[in-house]
């Protein structure tokens, strides 16, 4: 009899502490939410992070980027945490476990030597890089729902000088219908993919900054990510936690994506 795998939820009690920074991204009560809908079910396996090296971190960033953010202690050590997480679940996901890393800061507006956007490390690349050194994967699909586009993960992981090759979809249409049928036509032409991952923020939703989609339209992504990493990737795939501030609908718009992707 075949045993269904849990998904796997990567999160750290130390992510609860939203004193690094004054901004929505590190707000009080952001991650109370998702994870009080998360330990109700019983289909979702927490997995607990370490720091990442900063070996890990100097794959995607410059030693100047990485010593302004040693400057601030606090934000350094959740930084930290937050790439680690990142790895846990690049790593889970390259095994073929979906998996969704309820992390914070987010990641995705953090370029080599620069940060802006409540980012400080680029979350996604760090990931993908590290699992890149280890020689599992030469490329990479990112599909980047957030509201704003992330050209950290842009800068860092397109153009590069090595055969490491990424291509990321940043969704842009104005309606339902169309956002999603963009997403679907733009994963059915891909092709030679090693891994799928999110950068997964909320904060398109319809009660949210970009009033556009619904929970039911995050089941869809995530849908789209399984049934297309199934096909090209044996399954392989995970998702980071960037943007989503409607503290009262987020867990609800996190867990539809969750079980559209599991």
């Amino acid at each position: 009899m075949k045993v269904e795998k849990f998904m796997k939820i990567v999160f750290h009690e130390k992510y609860y502490n939203s004193e690094y920074a004054w901004d929505p991204a590190a707000s009080a009560g952001r991650l109370e939410g998702i994870m009080d809908k998360i330990s109700e079910n019983k289909e979702f396996e927490i997995i607990t992070p370490n720091p990442a090296a900063e070996e890990d971190i100097l794959r995607a960033h410059t030693q100047r980027h990485l010593q302004n953010i040693k400057k601030d202690k606090l934000l350094f050590e959740l930084a930290s945490l937050a790439a680690g997480g990142a790895i846990l679940a690049a790593e889970e996901g390259y095994k073929g476990n979906p998996t969704f890393a309820v992390i914070r800061p987010p990641g995705h507006h953090a370029s080599a030597d620069s940060c802006w956007g409540f980012c400080y490390f680029n979350n996604i690349s760090i990931s993908l890089l590290r699992l890149y050194s280890e020689g599992k994967i030469k490329s990479a699909f990112i599909l980047d729902f957030d509201l704003h586009t992330g050209d950290g993960n842009i800068n860092i992981l397109t153009n590069r000088n090595d055969d490491f090759r990424v291509k990321i979809l940043n969704p842009d249409s104005s309606g339902r219908a169309g956002y999603l049928k963009e997403v679907e036509q733009y994963i059915e032409n891909l092709t030679n993919i090693d891994i799928f991952v999110a950068s997964a923020g909320f904060d398109q939703g319809i009660e949210d900054w970009g009033h556009l989609l619904y929970p039911e339209d995050y089941y869809e992504l995530g849908n789209l990510m399984k049934i297309h990493s199934k096909k090209l990737c044996k399954g392989r795939r995970y998702a980071l936690l960037e943007g989503g501030y409607n503290h009262n609908v987020l867990p609800n718009n996190l867990i539809s994506f969750c079980e559209g992707f599991k």
